[in-house]
């Protein structure tokens, strides 16, 4: 099994729930600007040329972020990174995955365009980011995870998106439950050997 990333993108989640459950994988990195690896060229993976993706053991490739860490929880189902099927809590796990991927992932990605300007950035933060991390400030609110104390693929793909926060410039050290999440979720061995993995441990 093969996942393709590049360092700091949304492919760390993927990561994330791979070590949760146990699989071995091979890291392919992806340099953005070139779409090249160290196997040649990444459209030949994926035409979509995003990360991350995943090359099963057959060969086949799965894209998407939140489908890669779907199908990872519905594989290892003894590992309870999903509620079970047919219950409201995996709906309202799933709920948070598409959140994240719809509302904060999306938004958080104008950040980092080189064509927008740190002024238009900002006003940008201010009407679509602020009021997404007050929500999820608000739901965090006396729980460990977003379920609750049970992590789930949901928590992976949240910590992965507000870690690109401190590198756009923005300051949520004011949203005490979201800085008890990130804390939280650093000390799972599954996040930090994904970070060092990455080269983006601290120290």
């Amino acid at each position: 099994m093969k996942l393709y990333y590049s360092p700091g993108s949304c492919g760390l989640a993927s990561q994330i729930a791979l070590r949760e459950v146990g699989q071995t994988f091979e890291l392919i990195k992806v340099d953005f600007k070139t779409k090249q690896t160290v196997e040649g060229d990444y459209f030949k993976v994926t035409p979509k040329g995003f990360v991350p993706a995943l090359k099963l053991d057959d060969d086949d490739i799965l894209t998407e972020g939140a489908v890669i860490l779907q199908w990872i929880a519905d594989q290892n189902p003894r590992h309870g990174l999903l509620p079970e099927f047919g219950t409201r809590e995996r709906y309202t796990a799933l709920e948070w995955l598409n959140f994240v991927a719809s509302d904060l992932h999306k938004n958080m990605a104008v950040m980092f365009s080189s064509v927008v300007d740190g002024t238009t950035k900002l006003k940008f933060a201010q009407v679509n980011l602020i009021n997404k991390f007050e929500y999820i400030d608000e739901k965090l609110t006396g729980k460990d995870y977003v379920l609750g104390d049970r992590f789930s693929i949901a928590d992976a793909y949240l910590y992965n998106v507000l870690s690109w926060v401190p590198r756009v410039n923005l300051d949520i050290s004011g949203y005490e439950y979201i800085q008890k999440f990130m804390v939280r979720m650093e000390t799972r061995p599954s996040v930090r050997a994904s970070l060092e993995a990455e080269g983006l441990a601290a120290g």
